[in-house]
């Protein structure tokens, strides 16, 4: 009885065991993911900089004084912005310069005198055509130094105007102070012509050319705008050892001392255009895809030729246009492990 209830038990034992194996050919388990196709395209090539705005030689602009001059009122600040035609200050002429100015009436007086003379001498064939001609370029030359000194200021008072829509970026005199002719007064900076100086790495440099568009970004985080690439270095600045970029912007957008961040675009990258949520690295740091053959997932190494914001363009010879690719649930597949699509993107990665 003993070894008949032990029997019993192990044939129990048995029947159990072979109602829990797991049946041949039974379906393994699939993952859910979502799915998009691959094209080909171009990914823009880009470089990143950083740098700070400034004003070119080119755009600066000293006034100085012409004659010996007295500074009056001071109407302008450093750092001001002025319209073309707004005063900046204004100017006395000094002693000498007002003893020219009556000097040069003077000789207009004496010209314009001897010209009436001349003609009335002409007139009693006592004076001849040249004499009358000489008289004529005399009464000329005395009105050209008396008009040049009038554009001096010698006349009196004069205020000194803006010549154009700038910048102060430097004011070199003070109310009261005596200027001789050639003295700078105040150094000006074109509002609408800055520049946004960067440093890029010698071989960045060397892919970066004249015309190339640069995306500008001041660091404080304002809006993009669009600048163009209008001169790059030859030479590396000691000091920082990267190679200066000159990029130009548009008015009214940027200061100048500002910092900013520009993307610089040198060419194009082709290849597949995908997100970079579909980029898997393996253990040894090699980047890969997973594409849909069939129901069953296939892993296809692949190189990043290019990356821009949230896409990337990939290459690698196994890659099948037809083949749909993994985006989200990728991380949880193995070669042929079984699929269960979701929702399919629509793939546009341009």
């Amino acid at each position: 009885m003993k070894y008949q209830s032990i029997f019993s038990i192990a044939l129990l034992a048995v029947w159990s065991g072979c109602g829990f194996a797991a049946q041949p050919g039974a379906e393994q388990p699939s993952v859910l993911v979502t799915v998009t196709a691959i094209r080909q395209g171009n990914l823009p090539h880009t470089i990143t900089a950083y740098g700070a705005v400034l004003s070119l030689p080119s755009a600066r602009h000293v006034i100085t004084a012409q004659t010996s001059e007295t500074v009056g009122d001071v109407y302008a600040h450093e750092g001001d912005e002025v319209a073309p035609g707004a005063p900046l200050l204004q100017l006395i002429p000094g002693a000498q310069t007002a003893a020219a100015y009556t000097q040069a009436q003077s000789a207009l007086r004496d010209a314009e005198q001897l010209v009436a003379r001349t003609r009335d001498m002409l007139g009693q064939h006592l004076a001849t055509a040249q004499q009358l001609a000489n008289a004529l370029k005399t009464r000329s030359d005395a009105r050209a130094a008396l008009g040049a000194l009038k554009a001096q200021g010698a006349a009196g008072t004069m205020t000194l105007r803006a010549p154009f829509r700038a910048i102060v970026s430097r004011l070199l005199v003070s109310p009261g102070m005596f200027a001789s002719n050639g003295t700078p007064l105040i150094d000006l900076i074109k509002a609408d012509d800055l520049t946004l100086r960067v440093g890029v790495t010698p071989p960045e440099a060397m892919l970066v050319n004249a015309g190339n568009a640069a995306q500008v970004t001041a660091l404080v985080g304002r809006q993009d705008v669009t600048g163009v690439v209008s001169h790059r270095s030859s030479i590396i600045d000691p000091s920082t050892g990267l190679v200066s970029v000159d990029i130009s912007l548009p008015a009214d957008k940027l200061i100048p001392g500002e910092a900013a961040k520009a993307v610089i675009t040198v060419g194009q990258t082709r290849g597949y255009v995908v997100p970079h949520a579909a980029i898997l690295v393996d253990p040894h740091g090699k980047s890969y895809v997973v594409q849909v053959d069939g129901k069953k997932a296939r892993k296809v190494p692949v190189l990043v030729a290019g990356t821009h914001d949230d896409k990337d363009a990939i290459r690698g010879s196994g890659l099948r246009a037809d083949q749909l690719l993994v985006l989200n649930g990728n991380y949880q597949l193995d070669d042929g492990a079984n699929i269960r699509l979701g929702v399919q993107h629509d793939g546009s990665g341009k």
